[in-house]
């Protein structure tokens, strides 16, 4: 029996979902997305709301678009989620241009935990180069030009046969935005091509999550409302990005994964025998030297 048993996890470690998962592992998962969704309710997600307070109406309304289908409110729902975008004037003159700043400035606090995810998933030595520093900043700017873009696209291509494009523009575009994302905050250390599945799995993991979101968003954002008030609706914003982080996790880990491959898939990936890191890049941390279980998902070990 015991042979049997080890014979079964041999083969089920050559699976790449089983080193996927391990990878996860590795990365400590549940500790990172946790501390990633943290973030992103607590600076980003203000930075998106201060942002779009100060752009034009056409763009603040592409923003507001793409956020509330992200998020998979609607009805009731929806219209407490636009209150919190309403009173731009007021954001405009409580906030003020030196605010602004520091809302950005603080917001980076949400991209240097992003970066963080990239860096232990493709296993990068520690320390950084000062150009990390603003590419954080970079960043979020791409990401709000992306909010706005989606928002653009869904009102330009209307319903009926525009919804089918709309998806296929949104799930090409994500995957750029993804692919851009890891290769940007990686320090182009990692090559771009190897970097590939990173985009395209990180957008489809999204994507479903969103899809999925406007069958449990707006009963939990209603229902938390009557219950707690506004703060009932805070805590449905933290289950969103929670799940959102899992799924950029999931992207972050299955990327150099399936670049690294020995086979066919990794084969493909990288183009030939070329190595998944940029010429000049430094050579990458060795893996554990243990076998990991669930328990890492939770903390970093001492002997990690």
């Amino acid at each position: 029996m015991g042979k049997r048993m080890a014979g079964v996890r041999t083969r089920l470690e050559r699976l790449l979902l089983w080193r996927v998962w391990e990878r996860m592992l590795e990365v400590e998962f549940l500790d990172r997305s946790v501390a990633l969704a943290g973030k992103a309710f607590v600076s980003f997600f203000p930075l998106v709301i201060v942002v779009a307070a100060f752009v034009p109406d056409r763009i603040r309304s592409s923003i507001i678009t793409t956020v509330t289908a992200r998020l998979g409110i609607q009805g009731d729902a929806l219209t407490t989620a636009r209150e919190a975008f309403a009173s731009s004037d007021d954001i405009r003159k409580a906030t003020g241009v030196l605010g602004l700043v520091l809302t950005i400035f603080f917001a980076t606090s949400f991209t240097t935990a992003l970066r963080r995810v990239y860096v232990r998933a493709w296993r990068r030595p520690p320390g950084t180069r000062a150009g990390a520093y603003w590419r954080g900043a970079a960043w979020l700017f791409v990401m709000l030009a992306y909010m706005a873009l989606l928002g653009a696209l869904r009102a330009a291509l209307g319903d009926g046969l525009g919804v089918g494009l709309f998806a296929i523009a949104s799930l090409a575009v994500t995957s750029g935005l993804w692919w851009f994302t890891a290769w940007f905050l990686l320090l182009g250390e990692v090559r771009v091509r190897a970097l590939l599945p990173t985009g395209v799995i990180t957008s489809i993991a999204l994507t479903a999550f969103a899809v999925s979101a406007t069958v449990w968003m707006p009963e939990v954002v209603t229902s938390n409302e009557a219950q707690f008030g506004f703060f009932g609706v805070a805590l449905a914003l933290v289950t969103w990005f929670s799940g959102a982080a899992i799924c950029i996790l999931i992207g972050a880990c299955a990327g150099p994964v399936f670049a690294e491959d020995t086979g066919r898939v990794g084969t493909l990936i990288r183009g030939g025998a070329s190595p998944t890191l940029a010429p000049g890049a430094r050579p990458p941390l060795p893996p554990p030297v243990r076998e990991l279980s669930l328990r890492d998902a939770f903390h970093r070990t001492d002997d990690s």
